[in-house]
């Protein structure tokens, strides 16, 4: 098994984020933990300070430096010109006496002339460190505060010693709580693991489920979910793709090999049959070309190749030519296709690409006409947009297959058909063209009465 796996990964972390606090409980409590007591002490002489000064002249000055010395444990002494105003040194203990160093300090600062100093010096009496806040309030009056630094070797130890009990439950603890928390997470994303590996072989069957309640890992396995059915769905279209392009490039081959034999071996003498089967050959060859065409013209517009040439035209005359090139099946199987000509249908788009898209509705229209065979074209004008409709009167859509026709050689019934007219790839090639163009298009139905489908093209302006 890899080191590398996610169980491991979070257990690794786990542990090593335990390992750090400790560590900084270890720095903190012990190793910096006198220069971290001194820096406390600093700060609350500079409150006390502050504190004193503000109620300087006031009727509580004395009160005020009785309370601050008793209840902060430090000693305070306000000195006017020679003569000591106020001492606290009976209300708190490890004062400084009027010994050497502490003349020395007063003595230095009243001679600076600064308003505030802070001063660090041994007590000889008490072999302490001590914190000195030297303050000159006016004229000839300083305040002296000093502040013992207790010794905390005692108390260091303690704590160190307190500190390797707590980090060896500490770690301990964390040890299997990472292990169950690590188990707990990764568990459910392995099993989505080996789901999506089973998918990525082929099988859709499989359900990707989330016993978790982590929110995050829901939401990935229903995602997976919808993923798993998308990719079905486009493996079952792949696969009706190639057997539809086998069975449309197989057809006309055979057709082709077929008549090539007759005209060969049967008819080449009989110059009616002979042109008649030589005819048959030229149909199939061009049914052949058509869906060759279709293909690369599909491939070249799902693979940005092939960019848009914007231009101005009028769609009505484009739609007149569209319905020239149909004109044979008028007269031949007798198909109507009726359109009311109007003038000045000014657009911007592709021409030939909108050529695409009008000629493969109308032949798809073709493939499903009713008994009436009739194929309906009209443009409805909408503010600055034109509505192009083609419309057949045939056997209509289900409502849970519109979405589904446009993607390549789709049907609705499943039964693979030579179409009357085209390859079977113009919704799709339709659909591309109108998504690169960024316009409407969609297909309204009914059953038994026959579909409509439309597109929305902008006004030029």
């Amino acid at each position: 098994m890899k080191l590398d796996n996610l169980k491991n990964k979070i257990w690794l972390y786990f542990t090593f984020f335990s390992v750090f606090i400790l560590a900084g409980l270890w720095l903190f409590q012990v190793i910096f933990f006198n220069a971290y007591y001194e820096y406390q002490k600093s700060l609350q002489l500079t409150r006390i300070a502050n504190k004193i000064e503000a109620s300087y002249n006031t009727n509580t000055f004395e009160a005020t430096l009785d309370e601050v010395a008793f209840q902060n444990d430090v000693c305070i002494e306000v000195i006017s010109g020679e003569l000591v105003r106020y001492s606290s040194m009976s209300l708190s203990k490890g004062c400084l006496d009027n010994n050497t160093e502490a003349y020395t300090y007063k003595k230095t600062f009243i001679e600076s002339g600064l308003a505030r100093k802070k001063y660090t010096i041994v007590n000889s009496r008490f072999k302490n460190k001590t914190l000195i806040y030297a303050m000159h309030l006016e004229e000839d009056v300083y305040i002296f505060i000093n502040a013992s630094i207790e010794p905390l070797e005692s108390t260091t130890k303690i704590l160190a010693s307190q500190l390797v009990y707590a980090t060896i439950i500490v770690l301990l603890l964390s040890f299997f709580l990472a292990y169950f928390v690590s188990k707990k997470v990764s568990s459910p994303i392995v099993k989505l693991k080996d789901a999506a590996l089973e998918m990525s072989k082929g099988n859709y069957q499989i359900d990707f489920t989330s016993d978790s309640d982590i929110k995050e890992l829901d939401d990935l396995a229903s995602t997976l979910n919808q993923a798993k059915e998308e990719l079905s769905k486009t493996e079952q279209l792949r696969r009706e793709f190639l057997a539809n392009v086998s069975h449309d490039l197989k057809t006309p081959l055979t057709m082709i090999k077929a008549y090539a034999e007759m005209v060969r071996d049967l008819t080449y003498k009989d110059t009616e049959k002979r042109n008649a089967n030589l005819n048959t050959i030229i149909d199939e060859t061009e049914r052949l070309n058509l869906l060759v065409g279709d293909l690369l013209e599909l491939s070249k517009i799902q693979s940005d190749v092939d960019c848009l040439c914007l231009e101005t035209f009028d769609l009505n005359t484009l739609i007149l030519n569209i319905l020239d090139k149909f004109k044979y099946l008028e007269e031949t199987k007798g198909y109507q296709f009726l359109y009311e000509s109007k003038e000045n249908r000014i657009v911007l788009a592709d021409s030939r690409k909108m050529e695409q898209v009008i000629y493969n509705l109308i032949g798809n229209a073709i493939n499903y006409v009713g008994k009436d065979k009739t194929v309906l074209v009209s443009i409805i004008e909408i503010e600055d947009t034109y509505k192009v409709c083609i419309t057949d009167h045939g056997k209509g859509i289900d409502e849970e297959e519109l979405d589904r026709i446009w993607d390549k050689y789709y049907k609705v019934d499943k039964t693979h058909q030579r179409n009357t007219y085209g390859t079977g790839l113009g919704l799709s090639i339709v659909k591309n063209i109108l998504v690169k163009h960024n316009y409407v298009y969609g297909v309204q139905s009914k059953k038994k009465e026959g579909s409509t489908f439309y597109f929305i093209v902008p006004k030029a302006k």
